[in-house]
């Protein structure tokens, strides 16, 4: 009898030991969204090279998708399909931002701000966690067009629709749209342009209104006022992963630590 209890013990004690154990899984993030989070004219690459490397990170990101046409092309499939085979993985987080695309002027692509853009992002969020994902929405990173020395923000409203969405869900919001801003006004111009995929030519263009900012297929190689290079991909890509941190408690172990 005695040993029976002893074993039931050992037993009891083992499974406890086990729920108390660290899940030791990695964690998994995914980038969905356009071409100022993509490939090589985005920041998305050099966020995913900040986390660390037992996690995964991937950047699905595509240049001149809007919330609407991410989904209609099937690229949503996709993420859907990983978020299904999420066992091993702890926890995965889907970073989803889109606006630059979403505005008018854009045939295929334009979603309605008021009645298709905060649906879009609502259905996102709801399908990510269906599938038991973390969904973050982020607001869309700034175009660096000035006027007489004052930044435009025409990405303002759907910046605003995110951050209701986000509200009204109750998911986290990374606020790129009011970073990636104040940082580039306080730059000025001049300082800007460095941010961009290639040097500022000796006379640049003027720069282009938003329904023209971003072609559909393959990334800008050129300098415009939109997409980033290197150096603007790294800053970018710390302010998200700052936000992340703030938004997220517990996830800054995810990331690796900067350098001194």
């Amino acid at each position: 009898m005695k040993r029976m209890f002893a074993a039931a013990l050992s037993m009891i004690s083992a499974a406890a030991a086990l729920a108390a154990a660290p899940d030791a899984r990695p964690v998994r993030f995914i980038l969905v969204g356009d071409s100022t989070m993509a490939n090589a004219s985005g920041y998305g690459d050099a966020f995913c090279a900040r986390v660390i490397r037992a996690d995964t990170c991937l950047n699905l990101a595509k240049g001149g998708r809007s919330s609407g046409s991410f989904r209609a092309e099937g690229r949503w499939d996709e993420v859907q399909g990983l978020l299904r085979g999420s066992a091993a993985y702890r926890s995965t987080y889907v970073l989803i931002q889109f606006g630059h695309n979403d505005q008018p002027g854009k045939p295929g692509r334009s979603t309605d701000l008021a009645t298709e853009f905060p649906v879009n992002m609502a259905r996102y969020v709801d399908e990510v966690r269906a599938l038991g994902g973390n969904p973050v929405l982020v607001t869309p990173l700034t175009r660096r067009s000035f006027r007489n020395g004052v930044l435009e923000n025409n990405l303002a409203p759907w910046a605003e629709v995110i951050r209701k969405t986000a509200a009204a869900k109750n998911v986290p919001l990374l606020d790129l749209n009011a970073d990636s801003y104040a940082a580039v006004q306080a730059m000025g111009p001049d300082e800007a342009d460095t941010l961009a995929v290639e040097p500022r030519p000796a006379a640049p263009a003027a720069p282009a209104s938003g329904a023209a900012a971003e072609p559909q297929g393959a990334p800008r190689s050129a300098f415009d006022y939109t997409h980033v290079g290197p150096k603007g991909a790294s800053l970018f890509a710390r302010m998200v992963e700052k936000e992340l941190k703030t938004a997220v408690p517990g996830i800054a172990s995810e990331f690796r630590p900067e350098a001194p």
